[in-house]
């Protein structure tokens, strides 16, 4: 056994600092994962938030991005989040409803074919918040700050043209998850389907569904007409926004100034992001049309009539999403 003397144990106790060191300046690996396209508008804003994140923290933060669900899609990455399997997702608020049953209220009656600025408020508002601190107790995870947009959900079809919303009686629509989605399919008289989006494409283009339920942007990202849509119905039906969303174990590792540095920095680019979706929904329409896909616009007076037959089964609806009588009321006051 060899005999330590006492300069080498100086020695060694001399260098531990300079380790020490050395590791504190490795930088923090940050993984995000997100299912939909590169182009994709959500990809985009994440994407630029993360290089100026990279470039903000001096590179202490090293950040990869993740797309078309490489490591997870939006149904199953708050479970991975938990389980401290990626970093940080923004998944869709109807892909979160396993966790907080309450984040279906974007799909409730009183909701339908809303002013974005109505939406705005609940989403900032008092019933954001509760849907926001649920997550953060159950997914262990920290809402990073505003929630950014998608876009308002339409309808869109292969091959039964959409005159009307009596279109759909019978067909099949594919449905990105939350049980409000496909309690709104069926009001229609179609049959719900949940499919991952990432194998949107190729089960559209094989006539698994008929049809779904998407935004113009994110329709566009995938280049949908290819596998087959031909129609589009736009009536707004209900609004997707994404939740940021950074796991505790990843937060817990940042010094209170990366902490602030990634909350700021956020909530400094969260409206741009917003307003550059709001942007992408619009020119993805001319896109769309441009590509032979022929819209039907909903009429206000049609949206008003539709909305107040929904209204008459928004408690039934309600109960059955597990939307609390909480969320409902803080909902409606968000609303005004």
């Amino acid at each position: 056994m060899p005999i330590l003397t006492r300069r080498a144990v100086t020695a060694g106790l001399l260098a531990l600092p300079a380790i020490g060191r050395a590791r504190a300046d490795e930088p923090l690996r940050l993984r995000c994962s997100l299912d939909t396209a590169p182009t994709h508008g959500r990809n985009v804003a994440i994407g630029d938030y993360l290089k100026k994140l990279e470039a903000a923290s001096d590179g202490r933060i090293k950040p990869e991005l993740f797309a078309s669900g490489q490591l997870f899609a939006d149904l199953n990455v708050t479970k991975a989040l938990l389980q401290g399997q990626v970093d940080m997702a923004a998944p869709g608020a109807w892909a979160v409803t396993n966790f907080v049953q309450d984040s279906d209220v974007f799909q409730l009656p009183a909701l339908y074919d809303q002013p974005i600025e109505v939406i705005h408020r609940v989403i900032d508002g008092r019933a954001g918040a509760f849907i926001g601190s649920q997550l953060e107790q159950k997914v262990r995870s920290r809402v990073l700050g505003p929630w950014i947009d998608n876009g308002f959900s339409n309808w869109f079809t292969t091959k039964v043209p959409l005159n009307s919303l009596t279109d759909l009686k019978g067909l099949k629509i594919r449905n990105s998850g939350g049980g409000g989605q496909a309690w709104r399919t069926r009001f229609f008289d179609a049959v719900p389907n949940v499919t991952a989006w990432p194998d949107v494409p190729l089960a559209l283009s094989q006539g698994t569904f008929d049809g779904l339920i998407t935004t113009n942007d994110s329709l566009v990202s995938v280049q949908l007409w290819e596998a087959g849509v031909r129609y589009g119905f736009q009536d707004h039906n209900s609004f997707a926004a994404y939740i940021p969303m950074v796991s505790n174990a990843f937060w817990g590792k940042l010094s209170p100034d990366l902490q602030k540095l990634m909350s700021n920095l956020w909530a400094d680019n969260s409206q741009i992001y917003r307003a550059n979706q709001s942007a992408n929904q619009a020119r993805a329409r001319t896109t769309l049309e441009s590509h032979g896909i022929k819209f039907t616009d909903l009429t206000p007076d049609q949206a008003t009539e539709i909305r107040n037959r929904m209204l008459k089964e928004q408690d039934e609806v309600a109960k059955d999403l597990k939307v609390s009588p909480e969320m409902v009321r803080l909902m409606t006051q968000d609303v005004g």
